[in-house]
């Protein structure tokens, strides 16, 4: 393949049309977390880690749910390059069976096991309790989440990402302000706190469910095959497991690892536990436009392999690696800005805050490793179908390094907090020089699309 030349124009249109919904949406997502942390941060240091540690939850849920979108979003990106709208009506179809099976897992585990589901991340009695109840109530939530995730990730390759952005920010917004009127009992209700929270989530993502169905029914929109749902497709559906496996493996490396990371700190007492919270907070927010990027970077690089045209999927390709640098140093000075005021924002005790300042410190490097892989591995090589990498990667980096010195730091040694916490930051950065090797490979300029 030669020199291809791109318009830098046309490419940063189509760039900003697709990253700015997706880092919308992902803002709003994020913003949930954040409004939880400072409402319940509040009232109680208490009632904001137990219920982000109980969040922890659906955090290892949405690995298994993005694994079955992602494949979804990956080969719908080049069948909708292709304009083939059957298969991805099949894709749709795929895509819900995974993700009901799923939920219906986890609403039966916060349903029937809270307190055992809580124990995994701390000793800590009030916090079990309050985070079972929070379980008890969001699992409802949990049981329809992987439905709407369908129908929004159809809506992003489907070049529908505004709707899609604005269904996941109207919800959010409804989950924030119920959020307040629950937490702290506002329009004469009782102040419900951790309870009030889960209500709000629930909520909201009932509104999100019902919010897709209306969007979707318009035209031009793909919906599920509804007479086809349980009808097997053999060629898509061998396509879809190469796809997703990996993307399963590599979703639950990194969510059991990061939410071992956060085991890990909440073991080490309150103080870190709730500095690590908020931290984690921040990290969410910040990410979003790496979030934004690497989603419009799996479509853009999606669509031209799709289409044939491999020659402009690969310039795009190293075209949205380089752009990853760039965001990568904006977000660490982001994080960097933000530190005084983070601290100053919620209450917590003298040595949290303590704690808080260095890990935001941390983070900020770590927030180079966190752009340029979210770019380079979710968007560009998953774009084209090089799933397993990721996978490769997380199983020596994170759990062949970062995991193992946390736990050595942690139980072993007893380190400083903050020495425990930069041992969980290792992975980003540490993978990079790898990263750009498989990169240069070029194994995903790849067409994964059938002929009908």
């Amino acid at each position: 393949m030669g020199q291809t030349t791109i318009d830098n124009r046309a490419f940063y249109e189509r760039l900003l049309h697709l990253a700015l919904p997706i880092a919308l949406q992902s803002l709003m997502l994020a913003a949930v977390a954040a409004g939880d942390a400072l409402m319940l941060g509040r009232i109680a240091q208490e009632e904001m880690t137990a219920v982000s540690l109980a969040s922890q939850i659906q955090f290892v849920q949405n690995m298994f749910l993005g694994a079955v979108t992602g494949a979804g979003a990956i080969l719908g990106a080049q069948y909708w390059g292709k304009n083939d709208r059957k298969t991805m009506q099949d894709l749709f179809n795929l895509m819900l069976r995974f993700t009901g099976l799923v939920s219906i897992v986890f609403f039966a585990a916060c349903e029937l096991a809270p307190d055992m589901l809580m124990h995994i991340f701390t000793h800590d009695a009030p916090l079990i309790e309050i985070g079972s109840d929070y379980l008890r109530i969001a699992g409802f939530s949990y049981l329809i989440t992987g439905v709407s995730q369908c129908y929004l990730t159809m809506m992003k390759v489907s070049d529908h990402v505004p709707p899609s952005a604005m269904i996941s920010s109207s919800a959010v917004i409804v989950n924030i302000l119920l959020n307040a009127v629950f937490i702290f009992g506002l329009f004469g209700l009782p102040r419900m706190q951790a309870r009030g929270a889960a209500i709000a989530t629930t909520l909201a993502r009932v509104i999100e469910l019902f919010l897709c169905l209306g969007v979707t029914a318009g035209k031009d929109y793909i919906r599920p095959a509804w007479s086809r749902l349980m009808q097997r497709q053999k060629g898509l559906g061998h396509d879809f497991a190469r796809q997703c496996l990996p993307l399963m493996g590599g979703s639950l490396f990194w969510g059991v690892g990061f939410t071992s990371y956060t085991a890990i700190i909440g073991h080490m007492g309150a103080d870190a536990a709730a500095a690590n919270s908020v931290a984690a907070v921040v990290r969410d927010l910040i990410c979003c436009m790496c979030n934004g990027i690497g989603g419009a970077a799996g479509i853009m690089v999606g669509n031209e392999l799709g289409a044939g045209r491999l020659d402009m999927g690969k310039a795009y390709g190293i075209k949205l690696k380089n752009i990853s640098y760039v965001i990568g140093f904006i977000s660490t000075g982001i994080v960097l800005a933000l530190t005084p005021l983070v601290v100053n924002m919620v209450l917590l005790t003298d040595a949290a805050c303590g704690y808080l300042t260095g890990m935001m410190v941390i983070m900020a490097i770590y927030m180079i490793g966190r752009c340029v892989n979210t770019v380079t591995i979710n968007g560009v090589l998953d774009g084209g179908g090089d799933t397993l990498f990721d996978m490769y990667s997380l199983a020596v980096c994170m759990w062949g390094i970062a995991i193992p010195l946390a736990l050595l730091g942690a139980f072993v040694f007893h380190w400083p907090v903050l020495a425990v916490y930069a041992c969980t930051c290792l992975d980003e950065v540490g993978k990079i020089p790898w990263v750009m090797m498989r990169f240069r490979r070029y194994k995903w300029v790849q067409d994964l699309t059938r002929s009908s």
